[in-house]
């Protein structure tokens, strides 16, 4: 299945998250904080917004920072996604 985002909306995957603290200390998935990097999978057309002209500022495969609490989380063939806005980016990490 393919999930193709509208306006300035943006799918990204998390990039792994930490299992271990730095003392060595395994943590339960219940108690992980949710990963605020991800890849980009897929990337909105942009356009007319509100009366602006968006123009996207990020493309698939770029890996992002985002805003902790942005986005809402998904599970697509078996793959968690989150989709969010653009301006939810904080950082395109290079």
């Amino acid at each position: 299945m393919k999930v193709r985002p509208l306006f300035d909306k943006v799918v990204v995957e998390s990039v792994g998250t930490e299992e271990k603290t730095s003392s060595g200390f395994i943590l339960p998935t219940a108690s992980q904080e949710k990963q605020q990097m991800a890849v980009v999978v897929a990337v909105g057309p942009g356009g007319l917004i509100d009366g602006k002209q968006i123009t996207m500022q990020v493309k698939v495969g770029d890996k992002i920072l985002y805003s902790k609490y942005a986005g809402s989380e998904f599970k697509v063939d078996g793959k968690e996604l989150t989709i969010i806005s653009q301006n939810d980016i904080l950082a395109v990490v290079e």
